[in-house]
């Protein structure tokens, strides 16, 4: 990942933990171009098609401004399944159950560099304070699946470079 796009990701990751402390769960995305727009939606996790719209008016605007990188970032529960299955949902106010873990999932997209994916895992202290880990990369290869976080972007972006 060139420093470009961390920069970008970390400003949206830094919106969405001050966010969190606030919480509001709104899905992040930041396009940048000819000047840099942010972008939030707070129906991001309610369905597929919220999400979907969400992620498609953000491909427009990245289109507005010539956007060469982009970074979505979005609060989600992962849940840990033996023997290595991962899967995610929305956040919601009930407590965590056995194998789950809260968790910023973001992607990143820049025209140079490609693809990156990961995470900001995160735990609450007694009081709820959120407490965030570094955003970590996942360093082997994913596909992603139509139901992943950026998924409608991504395409969007590949679609426009043909």
């Amino acid at each position: 990942m060139n420093q470009a796009t961390a920069d970008l990701l970390f400003d949206v990751v830094r919106r969405l933990e001050q966010s969190i402390i606030a919480r509001d769960c709104p899905a992040i995305v930041a396009v940048e171009g000819q000047r840099k727009l942010v972008l939030s939606d707070y129906d991001y996790l309610r369905d597929r098609d919220a999400s979907s719209a969400f992620e498609e008016r953000a491909a427009a605007k990245g289109c507005e401004v010539a956007a060469v990188r982009w970074a979505l970032a979005v609060p989600q529960v992962w849940i840990f399944k033996p023997p290595s299955t991962i899967a995610m949902r929305a956040v919601s106010n009930h407590p965590l159950r056995e194998g789950e873990q809260e968790a910023i999932t973001w992607m990143t997209f820049d025209q140079a560099d490609g693809i990156d994916y990961g995470r900001v895992a995160y735990v609450r202290r007694p009081s709820g304070e959120p407490m965030f880990e570094e955003p970590e990369i996942f360093e082997v290869g994913i596909q992603p699946s139509e139901e992943m976080p950026g998924y409608v972007l991504l395409q969007a972006f590949l679609g426009a470079d043909d």
